[in-house]
């Protein structure tokens, strides 16, 4: 692929119970700013995304308040109101996309502090030619197969990957994926989606930066980066 357009989709309409009761997970602070502000931050400053779609929270006030805290943001932002489901959120603001981008990532505004760099790897990856890219990092863990409180087995770590966001398709490609996709089965990303249609899935390294803020203590280690780059 050339320079074709670039956009990205931001799902950021669930509730993150993990990280307890409050706002919608995308809405919690980190640093005196959201979740969702730091993410969509960094991907107006990235030199290759076009625009930005955020699906936010489904209900009343959901789309405003979203509107209202990206308004001071640079770049071209839009806000959808999102679903039931990430996969439902993603597939909606797919479809209000601007017909000439041909390139689309999905990121969690949960990887709030993922590094420019990051996305443009990705965007390079897909413009090159893949339909579908992951960034990936080791699993550094042991990992075991478990059957109550029973180990049954270790599991080979050689081959396992943590994947993270953002992922980027070609446009066509994601489409199609979430136009075959079960809506009561849905898949944990959209890679899922794309798998399940055949299609191989290539990968890039990926960043230590980029972990899914989903605890408590997640929070607390962002808390630490964000000090760190200040």
């Amino acid at each position: 692929m050339s320079k074709e357009r670039v956009a990205v989709i931001v799902p950021a309409a669930g509730r993150g119970e993990r990280l307890g009761p409050g706002a919608p997970k995308a809405l919690r602070e980190l640093g005196g700013s959201p979740l969702l502000v730091h993410a969509v931050r960094t991907l107006v400053a990235t030199p290759s995304v076009d625009v930005v779609v955020v699906a936010a929270p489904p209900g009343p006030g959901g789309v405003a308040e979203v509107q209202r805290l990206l308004a001071d943001l640079p770049g071209d932002t839009r806000v959808v109101a999102g679903g039931a489901t990430r996969q439902e959120s993603v597939a909606l603001a797919l479809a209000a996309l601007p017909e000439d981008c041909a390139v689309v990532l999905v990121h969690d505004a949960a990887r709030a502090l993922t590094p420019v760099d990051l996305v443009e790897a990705v965007i390079a990856a897909v413009r090159g030619g893949a339909g579908a890219v992951v960034p990936v990092l080791p699993v550094a863990d042991t990992v075991k197969a478990v059957e109550g409180d029973l180990v049954t087995a270790t599991v080979d770590r050689s081959s396992l990957r943590a994947v993270q966001t953002p992922q980027g398709f070609a446009r066509d490609l994601l489409a199609k994926a979430h136009a075959a996709a079960d809506p009561d089965a849905p898949a944990t990303d959209d890679a899922g989606l794309v798998e399940a249609l055949g299609v191989p899935v290539r990968t890039v390294p990926g960043h230590a930066e980029a972990f899914k803020i989903t605890t408590p203590f997640d929070l607390v280690l962002a808390e630490a980066v964000l000090r760190r780059r200040r």
